[in-house]
């Protein structure tokens, strides 16, 4: 009788120990997906990123193309002072 209720009392344990690390399982598998969320929403930032850099580069082109035309006299000019009425 003893160590029938010595299984039991193993049975029991077995079952609490499942019971919790069905309930760690459960949690991992969370974050890994809130893990998984983050790194997409990372990723399609990532993206938007690289295309305004692109997009502030070519810009950067057009205005170094169009500046390209003006041309500085060697001696420099003294800057107007505007005069406050």
């Amino acid at each position: 009788m003893a160590s029938v209720q010595r299984v039991s009392g193993v049975v029991g344990e077995i079952s609490a120990s499942s019971v919790e690390q069905r309930s760690g399982i459960e949690e991992i598998n969370k974050a890994i997906v809130q893990i998984d969320e983050t790194t997409q929403r990372n990723a399609a930032l990532v993206e938007e990123a690289a295309a305004a850099a692109a997009a502030l580069q070519d810009q950067a082109a057009q205005l170094a193309a169009v500046v390209s035309r003006f041309h500085l006299a060697d001696k420099p000019r003294q800057p107007r002072t505007r005069q406050l009425a």
